[in-house]
This record gives structure tokens, sequence and C-alpha cells, in this order.
């Protein structure tokens, strides 16, 4: 598959001005409709639930993260959901309903996970093994840990001499 190139420049500032003017609009529209108090305090009341959203996914991806590195698998996953987790909770910490949104859907498991499987099985190299290369049922020793797995034939080479 040849290299997708992208323009990053044009796709940064075209960000840069489309969401401010989102947000802008969002937070006029509901302080419109609920008033500038009440407006101030769901922003600041989105940022505090945030924030202890990240904790905990946060503890939680960090415990997986080990758990793999334990178990001789590369955490792929657990290092992409711990990006997520830091956009997600730097989007929440930012003011605005729009950015709010896209935060939670960086923190919360249920839409971030499938997201983070995605972009894994997507780019993986190598179908059927993990992120390494190796297969999974391979400690990092490089040896069978012990673990049957169903991508696993297991055999004896010979090699003869043609004479």
């Amino acid at each position: 598959m040849p290299p997708v190139r992208v323009r990053v420049f044009p796709i940064l500032m075209a960000l840069f001005l489309v969401i401010p003017i989102i947000e802008i609009y969002l937070l006029i529209q509901v302080g419109g409709y609920i008033g500038v108090l009440p407006t101030i305090a769901l922003v600041v009341l989105t940022a505090v639930i945030g924030a202890s959203l990240l904790r905990t996914q946060g503890m939680q991806t960090y415990l997986r993260f080990n758990q793999s590195l334990s178990e001789g698998r590369v955490p792929a996953n657990e290092i992409l959901e711990g990006v997520a987790l830091l956009i997600g909770g730097a989007l929440l910490l930012t003011p605005g309903f729009f950015t709010d949104l896209i935060g939670f859907f960086c923190l919360l498991p249920i839409t971030r996970r499938p997201v983070v499987t995605f972009i894994v099985n997507r780019f993986n190299p190598m179908s059927g093994m993990d992120m390494g290369g190796v297969p999974p049922s391979y400690g990092p020793s490089g040896n069978n840990s012990g673990k049957k797995s169903g991508n696993v034939i297991e055999g004896e080479v010979t090699h003869r001499s043609e004479d």
C-alpha cells in the first residue's frame, strides 16, 4: 500500500480556526439559553468530571500496560489508549462544550477502545502477530512461555542435502 501523504499545516489551520468558532457559538447559545453563571458552572463541572475520569481511566490503562508487559506482549493498545487519554484530558480542561464532547469521547472506554483497536489493527504490518512481529504466545525471551495460541504450529525441520 503506498504511503498516504497528508498536508498537516492546512488541517491544523482549519482546526485552530474552526474549533474556536464552534466553541464561541456554543457558549453564546448555551449562555443565552440557561444564563451566564450556569454556563460557566457547567464548563467548570465538565472539567472536574473529566479530571476525575482521566485519573481512573489512566490508572486502569497503566495497570493493563504493566500486565501486557509482564505477559510478554507489546502493549500497543494501551500506549494508544494513553495517548487518547492525554488528548481527552487536555480537551476537557479547555473551556467549551465542543472540546468537552471530543474529550469525553477520548476518555470513555466504550468509545475509546474500539477506535484504538481499529487503529492498531489497521496499521499492524503483521496480521495475526503483535506489534513487535512476534507470535502472541511467545514471551520476551523468545521461547514459548507455556501459553497455547491458535496460530502457532509446532513441528520439526529437517534439512537434506541434495547429493
